[in-house]
């Protein structure tokens, strides 16, 4: 019995060389990539010129290595003050650098996410983007100037005097991207808002991380009407939505005009519809086609024309009316045609369709009802009462995005959630066709300008201002659909709570302090049971952070049932009554959790332990033999 939680959460370099070992089971030799045989596999063998095509810039390698890199020592904090209907809720709000929380979900929501829509730093010049690298001891300084929040967490100004100015972007963006492509489904996709400063660069990036096969396209925006005070006389009136797919299992379709069908006396179960029979080609072209089609029933005559014949032949058409799928003027009174028709069944319409039956494909021509920036800030000001933050996206946009891709229990990600619309429109969608989408939001406590509307309101940083938006919409909402989950778990990054080196902990402290206080070997000062469970479940794959945490107060006063399948024991002893009730809680959690501390380096008692937990669960199981796996922290 000596599984232990991994204070691991991310893997990526040994998941990818698994992934490759599947793949090319010869090129991987003792865990290593023989790169030389990787090259055979793929056909590259002498190349001739040591030049290719490639996307580069000062500090690719380091930005892919920083993407790769584990987040040793961190969190999520659990803060209950700040959520809405925490215990029923499915939608989160995370506060933190999103490059450290994308890793910390990687686990829980890996090939989790069905859409994902960012609208990140365009690299104007004058926005806030993410500084991946500094200097600790720098922190006092940068706060008293702005470039680091009150957390500690370090942003800075991306001026376009910099060198690296384009750099600077690209080794911002480049590994939440490549994170953000572990987390989409098979069928999910991406989509990001961005404007002229770095369309170029952003569609090579999504080329190279996602593949140039996966690239869907370009929705132009309109953000608004054309200005009349702009350089050169041309007003720059759109920004680009672009969108990139994780496989070619994705799809995108829209509600379209309701095709008629007609349910007849000849056919009652067989509802059908008529559709033309001709095509757009000539009599030289398609010689086949051009015949003259005979009613059988009454002899009538209908010849091709010349410049436009029929779509079939003269063998498809005597095959197609035995099947009765050729419709001849006079056949139904109720019909208007000069010409024979082809009749479709809805049946074979509905198979050929699938799950995108009564859909159409989505034009890149946004529709008109998206709306434009001046719509984004009406929705804000009516629910603040004030022009309170600058450009959002209209919930409208936001909206139709979500309309096109994404189910009724789907989960969509923003990680530059900003001022939270993206969760407006998701919590609008989900009223409007009763669905049950979840939203989870990333944001950066980014402190506020103290001249802005927002922070004379009341608001220190944007995430207390993304957080109300979602209260506010989510109240309006609720007035007329009582059903709609408006609620959102509050997550923030934070230091661990476990102490994961238990050897060098004992060396700490002595005998009398963990005696007095048996937590101080496992866990820091002041760490709250909750916290810890949570911490413990980031290390776990497919499982949501929205799901309940039960505390088993029949069993314990610290153990807890997490997702109704893994449980957590955090008692500071564990006993045969204790062993007892776990193994009778029905149904039985997948997996049991336990303190390392809690057996007193007793080997002995830690076998016998389990050796009775397992003939407990067998024996109240039954002929049933359920499995589960045992743990420790």
């Amino acid at each position: 019995m000596d599984n232990k939680v991994s204070k691991q959460i991310n893997d990526i370099v040994g998941d990818n060389v698994k992934k490759l070992a599947q793949l090319f089971p010869s090129v991987v030799k003792d865990g290593e990539v023989d790169f030389e045989a990787l090259k055979e596999e793929l056909g590259q063998f002498e190349e001739v010129g040591s030049e290719k095509y490639e996307l580069t810039w000062a500090g690719k390698k380091n930005a892919k290595k920083i993407a790769q890199e584990d987040v040793f020592g961190r969190t999520l904090k659990f803060i209950p003050e700040d959520s809405k209907n925490a215990d029923i809720t499915e939608n989160l709000y995370i506060e933190g650098d999103n490059l450290e929380v994308l890793k910390l979900l990687r686990q829980n929501y890996y090939g989790a996410i069905k859409m994902i829509y960012i609208d990140p730093p365009y690299n104007t010049g004058n926005d806030f983007i993410y500084n991946d690298s500094f200097e600790m001891e720098q922190e006092e300084s940068d706060i008293a100037e702005g470039i680091r929040n009150e957390v500690g967490e370090r942003y800075i100004v991306n001026t376009k005097s910099d060198n690296r100015y384009h750099a600077n972007w690209m080794n911002m963006i480049y590994p939440r991207l490549m994170i953000a492509k572990d987390l989409l489904t098979d069928d999910g996709a991406i989509f990001i808002s961005i404007d002229d400063n770095e369309i170029d660069n952003i569609l090579k990036i999504c080329n190279e991380i996602f593949g140039e096969t996966n690239y869907v396209a370009i929705f132009p925006w309109r953000k608004r009407t054309a200005k009349s005070d702009v350089p050169y006389g041309v007003s720059q009136d759109f920004e680009w939505i672009l969108c990139y797919a994780k496989t070619t299992s994705f799809k995108c379709s829209i509600d379209g005009k309701k095709r008629k069908y007609f349910i007849t006396e000849d056919f009652p179960d067989k509802p059908w519809r008529i559709h033309d029979l001709t095509k757009q080609t000539t009599a030289s072209e398609r010689p086949n086609s051009y015949f003259t089609m005979k009613n059988p029933k009454n002899g009538s005559e209908y010849p091709a024309n010349p410049n436009r014949t029929w779509a079939i032949t003269q063998e498809t058409f005597e095959q197609y009316y035995r099947d009765d799928r050729i419709v001849f003027p006079g056949d139904y009174s109720f019909l208007n045609i000069s010409k024979p028709a082809l009749r479709y069944w809805k049946e074979d319409d509905m198979k050929k369709a699938g799950d995108n039956f009564g859909k159409i494909a989505v034009s890149t021509k946004l529709p008109d009802d998206v709306g434009m920036s001046q719509d984004g800030t009406k929705e804000i000001t009516n629910l603040f009462d004030g022009k309170i933050f600058p450009f959002p996206k209209p919930a409208s946009l936001v909206k139709f995005l979500c309309k096109i891709c994404t189910g009724r229990e789907d989960i969509i990600l923003d990680f530059f959630s900003g001022s939270s619309t993206t969760a407006q429109s998701v919590m609008e969608m989900n009223s409007e066709d009763n669905a049950n989408r979840k939203f989870i939001m990333l944001q950066l406590s980014e402190v506020l300008d103290k001249s802005s509307e927002a922070y004379k309101s009341g608001y220190e940083n944007l995430c207390q201002l993304g957080k109300e938006r979602i209260r506010r919409a989510g109240d309006k909402i609720k007035l007329e659909h009582p059903d709609t989950d408006i609620g959102f778990k509050v997550f923030r990054t934070a230091n661990t709570n476990i102490k994961w080196n238990s050897i060098m902990n004992v060396g700490q402290l002595d005998v009398s302090q963990i005696e007095s206080d048996p937590d101080s070997m496992d866990f820091m000062p002041n760490t709250k049971d909750i916290d810890v469970v949570y911490e413990i479940m980031l290390r776990q794959r497919d499982v949501a952070l929205s799901e309940s945490v039960e505390l088993l107060s029949d069993i314990g006063s610290r153990t807890y049932l997490y997702a109704s399948s893994f449980l957590v024991c955090l008692e500071t002893e564990i006993t045969e009554a204790l062993v007892e009730k776990i193994a009778a809680i029905d149904p039985l959690p997948i997996k049991f959790i336990f303190r390392d501390s809690a057996f007193k380096d007793d080997i002995a008692l830690k076998d016998e332990t389990f050796r009775k937990l397992r003939a407990l669960v067998e024996r109240n199981s039954g002929e049933n033999k359920p499995t589960y796996t045992v743990e420790f922290i």
